[in-house]
């Protein structure tokens, strides 16, 4: 055969595997949707509107001074219809916003679900379930009165450090917190076990312990290992090589080339902003009010505290814990996933003389090695992001904590300011929550007046613009955490444990007795954020576990900030995870010759053993990475 032949063999090769990926993505899809529409809101928009769109995202439209709502139904419909098309010009030339003294903050990507790409799912073929909802029909509206309070009790106990969320805690600031949350319906009716489907109705699943959160459940995670060991993931604190407990000047420094990276965070100033009236108001009419000069103090330190946790995902890159989690693993030689095992280097067994084990000539780089994993562990997350928008703006349009905030500081006369009682839509469900909430509400204002706001129940904020302008579900951090921590579990060996052996730390592969070399450590954060820890422990934490703690604190450090519900977090990772499932499956079909697999345990699955396999010819379906049930 000529080079020209082979050239003309090549071309319809590859055309025939990108039109037989696009033909089972097109099969998928409609899969999908046979049953209904694919994609499903909660009903508040529909049952709540009556022009004053109290349950919708209206951020950077004007806002009424005395009741906090949209001051004109009409400019809340300008919007709906510019989110409603696929260009970006109606969002300037037909919405009408207020004019302001100070800049003016933009809506941030309205149009980016509508964008084709030519790899993993599209972007609108993934979805995720309804959100929680004020109105009572939705039958869910004791989990966002449940959630809602988590956010405000987070904001309560920002400056609390880690170490009070473990085992043992009596601070009375964590212990009050978590008296006023077990005392409310979601967890008094019994904390849902089932995990949620694509309806109505459904809930989410916590940790808990005897169907009550404790400072170790609280705040956490909701899948595998999120519980076990310190409350922030190793990966948000450790360095490589030496570096991970070596002299304090050294400590938290991550090789990456001949370069470093510092694991240490600007320190953030105490402040809690948005705390007023005022300063809420010009917020939610999209004012510009951020300045750095006041945000932070001098000097760095590790994440010792939520608000440094918030501090770290305000600035951060979207895939930056997970490029810096890859680097780790690497630096230290973390165990790769045995399928493609002699891929990236390993000993083969010679095909001649079974049992025969030699050592490989040849390693990945490009392929199955670090380059690869770097590179893919990054390119995940623009794929994400077109989706979790569209589910953003096109579907949910759900307003953000802190609105929802100044909707409960209006469901009563205060101060003597009007309520919005009287807004027909909001006038049985708003009450009725701020009722189930009085408690939580309470300390919320004493804690704003204790930091010069007003006597009212809002959100108090670690930015002092408050959340993005986009709606809050699903989660931008979140759903690019599900993605990037999938291919960070189907690319390394997740049973592996973090041990120290002979001077270094890594995580080390179990021997097929089930020993792993080396003493079972952890790092935590001590001396206020100035030094790490190193301690031995008896629960000895996973790769696994520490993968899905870091997509929880990268999401559950937004809800510290006070820009997004637990919900956000639940569904995005599940919908990141999907799309990375669906992106690595694409990848597998596209080796013609050497026969490898990746395997991974899913977010949903309650067990460390419970993996999913994805290999050429292999197609994986939502209910493959779902188990049936989550035991809490």
């Amino acid at each position: 055969m000529t080079i020209d032949q082979n050239e003309a063999e090549r071309i319809k090769a590859a055309k025939a595997f990108r039109t037989n990926e696009a033909k089972a993505a097109a099969a998928r899809a409609t899969a999908r949707s046979k049953d209904g529409p694919l994609h499903r809101r909660n009903r508040d928009e529909e049952l709540l509107n009556g022009g004053s769109w109290a349950m919708s995202f209206t951020k950077g439209l004007a806002h009424d001074e005395q009741t906090g709502l949209v001051s004109d139904g009409d400019h809340a419909m300008q919007l709906r219809d510019a989110i409603d098309g696929d260009t970006i010009a109606p969002f300037t030339l037909d919405v009408e916003v207020p004019s302001l003294s100070t800049g003016r903050r933009q809506w941030e990507a309205p149009t980016a679900g509508y964008v084709f790409d030519l790899q993993g799912p599209d972007a609108q073929a993934v979805t995720m379930p309804p959100a929680p909802a004020l109105n009572k029909s939705d039958g869910t509206f004791d989990e966002l009165t449940f959630e809602m309070a988590e956010v405000y009790e987070l904001a309560l106990v920002r400056d609390l450090p880690f170490s009070e969320f473990e085992v043992g805690s009596s601070e009375p600031r964590m212990l009050a917190a978590l008296e006023r949350l077990n005392a409310l319906p979601y967890v008094q009716n019994g904390l849902p076990s089932e995990l949620p489907d694509l309806v109505l109705g459904s809930q989410r699943p916590r940790k808990s312990e005897g169907g009550l959160l404790t400072a170790n459940t609280a705040f956490r995670g909701a899948s595998f290992g999120t519980e076990i060991g310190p409350y922030l993931s190793q990966f948000l604190l450790i360095g490589t090589g030496e570096g991970a407990c070596s002299f304090p000047e050294q400590q938290g420094q991550i090789a990456f080339g001949n370069q470093r990276i510092d694991q240490r965070v600007r320190n953030a100033t105490t402040t809690d902003w948005m705390v007023k009236w005022r300063d809420w108001l010009a917020v939610q009419n999209g004012a510009d009010v951020r300045s750095n000069s006041t945000l932070f103090a001098p000097g760095y330190r590790f994440i010792h505290t939520p608000r440094d946790l918030a501090t770290y995902v305000h600035d951060d890159a979207l895939y930056q814990a997970y490029l810096n989690a890859c680097l780790i693993l690497l630096g230290m030689g973390a165990p790769l996933d045995p399928g493609f095992g002699d891929l990236a280097g390993g000993p083969i067994e010679n095909p001649q003389q079974p049992g025969e084990i030699l050592s490989n000539n040849a390693t990945g780089f490009a392929l199955f090695g670090g380059p690869h994993v770097l590179s893919l562990v990054t390119e995940v997350a623009t794929r994400v992001l077109k989706a979790v928008r569209y589910q953003k703006f096109q579907n949910h349009l759900r307003l953000r904590p802190e609105a929802l905030a100044g909707r409960l500081a209006r469901a009563a006369d205060i101060d003597g300011l009007p309520s919005i009682q009287s807004v027909p839509e909001v006038k049985g469900q708003l009450p009725l929550m701020a009722t189930q909430l009085a408690p939580v509400l309470f300390a919320v204002a004493a804690h704003n007046v204790a930091r010069g706001g007003d006597n009212l129940p809002l959100l108090p904020m670690a930015f002092q613009e408050g959340s993005p302008m986009h709606p809050a579900y699903g989660a931008g951090h979140a759903t690019v955490a599900g993605a990037c921590v999938t291919v960070l579990k189907a690319f390394f060996d997740t049973s592996a444990e973090l041990t120290w052996s002979d001077g270094t730390v890594a995580f080390r592969r179990p021997d097929p007795s089930g020993v792993v070399e080396g003493i079972p450590v952890q790092f935590v954060s001590a001396k206020h954020g100035h030094q790490l820890e190193m301690q031995q422990t008896n629960h000895p934490l996973t790769l696994l576990g520490e993968l899905n703690k870091l997509a929880a604190n990268i999401s559950i450090g937004r809800n510290m900030a006070g820009v997004h519900y637990f919900s956000d977090y639940y569904d995005s990772v599940r919908m990141g995870e999907e799309i990375a499932v669906g992106m690595l499956e694409e990848q597998a079909q596209g080796y013609p010759s050497d026969v490898f697999s990746l395997s991974l345990t899913p977010f949903d699955s309650p067990y460390a053993e419970h993996a999913v396999t994805i290999e050429r010819g292999n197609r994986i379906t939502k209910s493959d990475l779902r188990s049936t049930s989550c035991t809490v």
